[in-house]
């Protein structure tokens, strides 16, 4: 499978790393969280079926950190141009 970095251009997916669920926003005041609240953003995601926004590390090339959206029902990437 092929994927685009934005830097390098179309390089083969074993230099990429995934990163993590680009849609999850961190709690702004992190001390005045709950332990309920904490255990939903760090373990429950909704895991729908569809496009959804990725981090992708390019470990082995120009080492940039990057969005992008992949359709988890096709593992169709829309960096792949």
């Amino acid at each position: 499978m092929w994927v685009r970095c934005p830097w390098c251009g179309r390089r083969d997916l074993s230099e990429f790393v995934w990163g993590d669920d680009a849609s999850v926003v961190r709690p702004a005041n992190a001390a005045a969280e709950t332990d309920d609240a904490w255990t939903d953003y760090l373990y429950f995601r909704r895991g729908t079926p569809g496009v959804v926004a990725e981090r992708w590390h390019h470990v082995h090339g120009c080492g940039a950190w990057f969005v992008v959206e992949r359709d988890t029902r096709t593992n169709r990437w829309r960096s792949d141009g």
